[in-house]
C-alpha cells in the first residue's frame, strides 16, 4: 500500500530546484556578500538610492541621444532611416540655362558630363530655381511641378524616364516610384473597353 497522501492545499510545494532563498547581503565576509554587499567600494553604484538604468553607458552620451532627431510630421527628414529613404540629385533650371544651348536634348549622361548630377545610379530631379529661356528637351527621373511648367513655357519638353529597379538595403533608393508617369486611362489596343 502506498504512503503517498492525496494532493491538497496542505501538502502543495514548488518543484524541487525551482525556488531558492533570496540573497542576504551584509551578513559577514564568510557569506561572500559581506562588507560592501556586492556593490564594490566607492562610486555612484555603491551609494544608497543609485539606479541601474538599462540605457546608462557609464556617463558617455547614450545612443538614444547620439542619434539624430527626426522631427516634423511631413518633412523628408522625418521619414525612416537610410534603406527606405528616397534619394535624388537636384539640378536647377539656372544650371541648364548656363550649360546647354537652345534646342539641345539633355540626358542624365550629359548632365554628368557637364558637372551636374555626377553620382552614379542616383536618380536626377529637375528643380525650378532660376529661370530658363531656352527650348530644351530634358530627360530626367523626376521634375518639380514648377520646373516642368517652366521648361514647357520656354518651348521645351520635360520627359520622365524610369530609374533602374532598386532593392531595399542596396544603395540609395530609386525615385522611380515618385517620378514615374501616371498610368494612361486609354484602353489598350485590342481590348473591348
Amino acid at each position: 500500500m502506498s504512503n503517498e497522501q492525496p494532493k491538497g492545499l496542505h501538502n502543495l510545494a514548488p518543484a524541487e530546484g525551482s525556488r531558492k532563498p533570496r540573497k542576504r547581503v551584509g551578513r559577514g565576509n564568510s557569506s561572500g556578500m559581506g562588507k560592501t554587499s556586492g556593490r564594490g567600494q566607492k562610486g555612484y553604484g555603491s551609494r544608497s538610492g543609485s539606479k541601474d538604468r538599462a540605457r546608462f553607458e557609464g556617463g558617455q552620451m547614450p545612443i538614444h541621444m547620439r542619434m539624430r532627431k527626426l522631427r516634423g510630421p511631413h518633412m523628408k527628414k522625418s521619414m525612416a532611416f537610410e534603406p527606405f529613404r528616397t534619394h535624388t540629385q537636384p539640378v536647377n533650371l539656372s544650371s541648364l540655362e548656363t550649360r546647354f544651348e537652345s534646342g539641345a536634348t539633355v540626358t542624365p549622361e550629359q548632365l554628368a558630363a557637364a558637372g551636374l548630377a555626377k553620382a552614379k545610379d542616383v536618380p536626377v530631379k529637375i528643380l525650378a530655381k532660376g529661370t530658363l529661356s531656352k527650348a530644351l528637351t530634358v530627360q530626367a527621373h523626376a521634375f518639380s511641378k514648377s520646373a516642368a511648367q517652366a521648361i514647357e513655357a520656354a518651348g521645351g519638353k520635360a520627359v520622365v524616364i524610369e530609374a533602374a529597379p532598386h532593392v531595399i538595403g542596396e544603395g540609395p533608393a530609386s525615385a522611380a516610384t515618385l517620378a514615374a508617369p501616371a498610368p494612361s486611362s486609354e484602353p489598350k489596343a485590342g481590348s473591348d473597353a
